[in-house]
């Protein structure tokens, strides 16, 4: 583990990757009693086209690990929560530094922990962040009152809910959508018949949201140069 990469992590980088070329990133942050392979998994076909970065949460918790506690579900431990979020921050920013990372095609996803921690660095990263897809979470009352927000006014969002989900139901997701097309540039709002789990259809629409939005962003960038 690298010092100033404070948490453990797998990385993979194209096996064909250029000298001197950047690649789109994809950092994925698990949920609570989960690993960084399970995330990994979900974007795997990814792999020769970004850079992803499973980041392991430092907390063993059952048979996986967390980034922080909860008091109970939808009420962190708040100076756990804090300390993750600054970690993950640094994290990101230094993982910027060290890997061939195209810094205009930074992407987060995040499963019920790791969706909650997913939205809340994109709103105190801002343009840092190009994407993020965030799965079963919600965002804090106390992020949005009292963190020092950054405008998101570039970002894409790809939210889905599973419609049975027992741990945060439709009105968390309805809450996040409603929240976060008044900030960010654009915001996908989907709902799988599934409960709080990944579907097979969400695994395949995450795979083809971060595709298209990583080279749309590309396509629009070369347009406005020219």
């Amino acid at each position: 583990m690298n010092n100033v990469l404070s948490y453990e992590y797998e990385i993979h980088l194209p096996s064909t990757a250029e000298e001197g070329k950047k690649y789109p990133v994809v950092f994925a942050l698990h949920g609570i009693g989960y690993d960084e392979q399970y995330m990994l998994s979900l974007v795997e076909d990814l792999k020769e086209e970004f850079i992803l970065i499973g980041i392991r949460g430092d907390l063993p918790y059952e048979d996986g690990y967390a980034y922080y506690y909860l008091k109970e579900y939808g009420k962190p431990e708040r100076k756990l929560f804090d300390i993750s979020v600054n970690k993950l921050k640094n994290f990101i920013e230094a993982a910027l530094k060290k890997y061939p990372i195209d810094s205009d095609k930074v992407y987060l996803i995040g499963f019920s922990q790791g969706a909650i921690l997913s939205m809340t660095l994109a709103l105190i990263l801002g343009e840092k962040i190009k994407g993020i897809v965030a799965m079963n979470g919600y965002i804090p009352s106390f992020v949005k009152e009292e963190y020092p927000l950054k405008s998101i006014e570039r970002l894409s969002v790809f939210l889905t809910q599973g419609e049975s989900d027992h741990i945060f139901p439709l009105n968390i997701g309805q809450e996040n959508y409603d929240y976060l097309r008044k900030h960010a540039a654009s915001v996908k709002y989907t709902i799988y018949p599934a409960g709080h789990e990944i579907s097979q259809d969400n695994q395949r629409d995450i795979v083809s949201w971060l595709r298209q939005d990583a080279y749309n962003y590309g396509q629009n960038k070369t347009t406005n140069l020219a």
